[in-house]
């Protein structure tokens, strides 16, 4: 029973301070029900279903039938079909009838129940994009739980290609010191590749990947998300407990945070089973019945096959990585991990990079380039010019000049080879840095100035020989002033 004085400042706060339900009911400390009571809400919607009653009724059967035939089929749509044979009601009334009609989706589930080692549960799981350099790379995680314990392998990529799965496979095992008896998955592109009802078709290298560990894949039944519910949880606790606001420089640091987390929060958390245990104490327990390792780790890098026609570099990802220029026009081999690019000739490792996930760089080992250089440089001196070159450097300038006053450069070059092999490379330059300060860039002027300087060398280095006149080594000369040279030229006026 409501007192007289609550049922006035309910309807007072109702009708003239316009407070909702729950707003009076919790600031007078009623339930919802007795603020409903007190304002006549009851007989007000009462009244409004009587209402809309009267005007679905002829209708019920209608969409009764319609809505067993659809039962996903939207109210909007029955709307329409309903108002093309009469009815004068709103779309919302119509809405409050179809729920009360639509058949119960709701399907009832068994708990799952597996044995130590049984059973593991696998993912992607998308985290947004991130900036590097000029390229967006998509982070993604791929995440494996183990059904029993709960114990949790994520790791994070920039892509979801196959090799990426492999190799979070791969981590995962190496973690959990054993795999699983049966893996189970969606039927994402890079596990199935066809399927028709029960009949699957799996990738060859998942199928490569279980018969190295032993292991049985299995996909799931189309829609049915339900039966991988672990890993799916998994993937919205790690979102929840690790990804938000968190940063990370690299993805090499990213992952090394992941893993603390996983080792210090994920697998200290209670196990679901019994919460006196810890999913860390029940995965000691659960790793005596995984399958053991082999002997070996499974290859789960990328290999693709490269082509250089032209330059010492191959395209990966829209990045250029260098080769020795020996390897130019010959099909190789890359190996692609996710810190590293290695080039293969013939199973022989010719170069090894760090893998660059920016976009448009060139990624260089400055011993190919030199090497290219080596090469470039041995090919000019095969050739009579090339030869000029290398011999002399300062004659590409020489040429430059005498192309601008129209003389022809093949003429002049043979001209210059000439010079080269008659006076050699040190005297030849020094005439081209001659000729080139006084402004005199001609082959004509390079050959006088090699002529002169040969001269000169003649006349310094020949002393007179007097072996056969004996008698002019006591010879001497009386000189004379110049004057009287001049005196011999003038005219005689006599």
């Amino acid at each position: 029973m409501i007192a007289p004085e609550v049922i006035v400042k309910i309807r007072q706060l109702y009708f003239a301070e316009h407070w909702k339900v729950g707003t009076i009911a919790a600031q007078l400390g009623v339930h919802h029900d007795t603020v409903r009571a007190a304002i006549g809400a009851e007989s007000f919607n009462r009244a409004r279903r009587e209402q809309s009653n009267q005007l679905t009724a002829p209708y019920l059967d209608f969409i009764r039938q319609t809505l067993k035939q659809y039962p996903r089929l939207r109210a909007t749509r029955i709307f329409q079909m309903i108002r093309a044979r009469g009815y004068e009601g709103s779309v919302s009334q119509l809405r409050r009838v179809v729920a009360g009609l639509r058949p119960s989706g709701q399907e009832a589930f068994l708990q799952l129940r597996t044995f130590p080692g049984e059973q593991a549960q696998a993912d992607w799981a998308h985290f947004g994009e991130v900036q590097i350099g000029r390229a967006r790379r998509r982070l993604s995680c791929f995440v494996i739980t183990l059904s029993y314990s709960r114990a949790l392998s994520l790791s994070f990529f920039f892509d979801q290609g196959l090799e990426n799965l492999l190799r979070a496979h791969v981590e995962a095992f190496s973690e959990f010191q054993g795999s699983a008896r049966m893996i189970l998955y969606d039927n994402m592109k890079q596990v199935v590749l066809r399927r028709r009802g029960e009949d699957v078709e799996f990738h060859p290298r998942i199928l490569e990947l279980a018969a190295h560990y032993h292991f049985a894949p299995k996909a799931c039944n189309p829609g049915r998300g339900n039966e991988k519910g672990r890993v799916e949880r998994a993937i919205q606790y790690i979102r929840g407990s690790f990804f938000a606001a968190r940063a990370f420089t690299t993805l090499d640091d990213f992952n090394r945070q992941a893993r603390q987390w996983r080792d210090e929060v994920a697998h200290q958390r209670r196990w679901p089973e019994d919460d006196s245990r810890t999913v860390e104490d029940v995965l000691r327990e659960e790793q005596a019945r995984l399958l053991p390792l082999p002997a070996h780790r499974f290859d789960a890098d990328l290999i693709v096959n490269a082509f250089s026609r032209k330059t010492i570099y191959v395209r990966f990802d829209l990045n250029d990585y260098s080769i020795p220029p020996n390897a130019i026009g010959r099909e190789l081999t890359l190996q692609i991990s996710p810190t590293h690019v290695r080039i293969l000739n013939g199973g022989v490792t010719i170069a090894e990079h760090r893998r660059c996930w920016d976009r448009h760089q060139v990624i260089e080992d400055p011993a190919h380039r030199q090497a290219l250089l080596e090469e470039k440089r041995r090919a000019m001196g095969s050739s009579p010019s090339g030869r000029l070159r290398l011999a002399v450097p300062e004659s590409e300038a020489l040429l430059d000049e005498a192309f601008r006053r129209g003389e022809s450069i093949g003429r002049s070059t043979t001209q210059l080879i000439e010079l080269l092999d008659d006076y050699g490379a040190e005297a030849l330059r020094s005439a081209i840095r001659l000729a080139l300060e006084r402004e005199t860039p001609r082959v004509s002027s390079i050959a006088w100035l090699l002529n002169q300087q040969r001269r000169s060398e003649r006349l310094r280095s020949r002393p007179v020989d007097l072996g056969r006149r004996p008698d002019l080594a006591d010879l001497h000369v009386q000189p004379h002033p110049s004057d009287i040279y001049d005196e011999l030229s003038e005219p005689n006026e006599d």
